[in-house]
């Protein structure tokens, strides 16, 4: 089956194409010669995956999905859940990303222990986190919604050369390695878009 994959990330396209296995081309906008930012202006990941599926299937009137993902750490009060691919702002790559998670934290962090000196009655700050996948394929013009999730937690600093955005970060529940340092196949078996899409591919193959 010929379908296309709205996004413009090599690594997304890599994890897709391993999960979705024989019997699928993954086709990217700009192979069709869509080039132009894809818009994402929804409040929610379901809203911004499907305004880009959406966009897709009008430019082309192909099968298609798109994803939208996000990450919520608890400290920062599930921040920075829809803006996670521009938390550090609209120009900024992912190490500046991670980097202001990094400081986020840390700063709460210590605003947590700072009340805690100071006779204040507070929890004591975690680093408990997850990620979120939302993605919407649109099948012969219906929609169809598939939804995963990774439980974890945030590291204190970078690890492991893989993966891609803030997997030199994120240390999946039950594992004492980053995303980064698990290797793909690892990764993709247990990762919240590797869920997403293989139920998205279970549907597909029925």
């Amino acid at each position: 089956m010929k379908i296309v994959f709205a996004t413009g990330n090599p690594g997304k396209v890599r994890e897709a194409a391993e999960i979705l296995g024989e019997g699928f081309e993954l086709v990217t906008p700009a192979e069709l010669g869509i080039t132009e930012e894809i818009p994402e202006t929804g409040n929610t990941l379901r809203a911004n995956s499907m305004q880009k599926a959406d966009y897709i299937f009008k430019k082309t009137g192909l099968n298609c999905f798109a994803d939208d993902s996000g990450l919520e750490v608890d400290i920062l009060g599930g921040a920075p859940g829809v803006e996670t691919a521009r938390y550090a702002g609209p120009n900024h790559d992912a190490d500046a990303n991670i980097d202001k998670l990094l400081s986020e934290i840390a700063r709460r962090e210590k605003e947590a222990a700072m009340a805690r000196t100071n006779g204040v009655s507070t929890s004591k700050a975690n680093r408990s986190a997850r990620f979120r996948t939302s993605v919407t394929l649109i099948l012969n013009g219906e929609h169809h919604f598939f939804d995963g999730v990774m439980e974890g937690h945030i590291a204190y600093e970078r690890a492991g050369n893989g993966g891609f955005g803030y997997d030199p970060i994120f240390v999946p529940e039950g594992y004492d390695k980053t995303n980064a340092e698990l290797g793909e196949s690892v990764k993709n078996a247990i990762s919240h878009r590797g869920k997403a899409l293989r139920a998205m591919a279970d549907y597909l193959k029925q």
